[in-house]
């Protein structure tokens, strides 16, 4: 381990959290949520074929990155816990949990961590709290992580309602966030990282977040219909659109591309609704429309892409 990581001071980042392995996939993931600004850039870290950790309490936020790094030395997580707890100049008031790309899981709280503290390590997964309204908390936790099914963001998800559900952070609620990382590195961070969410301030931080998976879900269609539109796939591209505006109804970037796709598909007249209403509501659009044809996003007639400007017009 790295002798040169500095000092951290204390900071009350008093919370609940889980880290996971999800055993099908191998993704690796943490979910944590606080009273306290930005949660996110101070306890979660994940690597991509490495593992994931959560530190909190008095935080010692270097045993994210010392601890990742001890994890790629080949070691287990329990070896990386008792590396930077053994360091530690206040173990007692820390709280770490990590769990490392084999689904090795091993956490530490300090027997000064603020009541109700403690933690519960499962197979593959660990969760733990500090400063709990009840000792309910991570048990709940623990019991609602292996009762999950899906993805494993949104079980990690479901692990902090279960948390809030037993009555949370004693103080309440001000941030969370969501970390999650594939089984093994494709050597690019932004490819590696799946799911990288942060709520910092909002009087229901979790909610929130599980809006913003939802939303990250229906982009994630988005993003496979411009693959196919670039690909010139057409009936794709149409499919891929038409699964994210059923998730966001009223979303009009989701509205307009199923619109486009329509009409690059021969369906002119089926479009033609949907760019009256796009139009009506923000005739940027129809700026935006007029520009696609010299891109090569829309191939229609002459005939045809007047029709669908002349949309969205009063009277």
């Amino acid at each position: 381990m790295p002798s040169s990581w500095p000092v951290t001071g204390r900071r009350p980042m008093h919370t609940y959290s889980i880290v996971a392995r999800d055993a099908q996939s191998g993704e690796m993931g943490v979910a944590v949520q606080s009273h306290w600004f930005s949660v996110g850039t101070l306890c979660p870290w994940a690597q991509a074929g490495v593992g994931a950790i959560a530190t909190q309490s008095f935080v010692n936020v270097s045993f994210g990155p010392r601890g990742l790094a001890v994890l790629r030395e080949g070691k287990t997580a329990q070896e990386a816990v008792e590396a930077l707890i053994g360091a530690d100049e206040a173990p007692g008031v820390r709280q770490l949990a990590i769990v490392d790309r084999y689904g090795n899981v091993a956490a530490h709280t300090g027997a000064k961590c603020v009541p109700e503290a403690g933690h519960q390590v499962g197979d593959g997964f660990s969760v733990q709290a500090n400063m709990m309204l009840s000792e309910r908390v991570w048990p709940a936790m623990a019991a609602a992580f292996v009762a999950s099914s899906g993805p494993l963001a949104e079980r990690l998800v479901a692990t902090l309602e279960a948390a809030q559900a037993a009555g949370g952070d004693i103080r309440g609620k001000q941030s969370a966030a969501l970390l999650v990382v594939r089984a093994t590195s494709t050597g690019a961070v932004w490819q590696d990282r799946l799911v990288d969410l942060r709520v910092e301030d909002h009087p229901h931080p979790v909610a929130e977040l599980r809006r913003l998976l939802r939303v990250q879900r229906a982009y994630e269609h988005m993003n496979r219909g411009d693959e196919a539109m670039e690909a010139g796939d057409v009936q794709g591209a149409l499919q891929a659109y038409q699964a994210a505006e059923a998730m966001f109804p009223d979303n009009l970037e989701m509205q307009y591309w199923h619109a486009v796709s329509l009409a690059n598909g021969g369906r002119v007249s089926e479009a033609l609704p949907l760019f009256d209403a796009i139009f009506a509501q923000d005739p940027n659009w129809r700026t935006l429309t007029e520009r696609l044809p010299g891109v090569g996003l829309l191939h229609v007639s002459d005939e045809d892409l007047g029709r669908i400007l002349a949309q969205g017009e009063a009277g």
